[in-house]
């Protein structure tokens, strides 16, 4: 592994790390039922770059949320396996998802312009 691709991966965890509570709240908004952790990380499969990641990873990431009271969680019974906790956004979580969305598209928006005219 060369030293450029240290530095991307690195970059990568850093701006994964920011990032994927937000796109865990609007996975959430989204759905039309409680989700759990598996099913939250094979929605989130499908979006390429750092967003996809270990799923085990995610769990950390919810519980936090729900710590703060942007998310509710409970357990059910699985006949396939363990008890499963499914998770679902709450008033709050909606609040700080149109928050956190605002302030990530003025981000996105002022990167992009930085980035403007740099070849790729």
């Amino acid at each position: 592994m060369t030293e450029a691709d240290i530095q991307l991966k690195k970059f990568q965890k850093e701006l994964s790390a920011g990032t994927v509570s937000l796109v865990l709240l609007a996975v959430l908004a989204q759905a039309e039922e409680p989700l759990y952790g598996y099913l939250i990380a094979k929605r989130m499969e499908g979006l390429d770059g750092v967003l996809s990641g270990k799923q085990s990873a995610l769990y950390p990431v919810l519980r936090n949320l729900e710590g703060a009271g942007l998310l509710d969680s409970f357990v059910e019974p699985s006949m396939s396996g363990p008890p499963r906790r499914y998770y679902r956004i709450t008033d709050a979580g909606r609040a700080a998802l149109r928050e956190w969305a605002a302030a990530w598209c003025a981000t996105r928006d002022s990167v992009d312009t930085v980035l403007r005219g740099i070849e790729q």
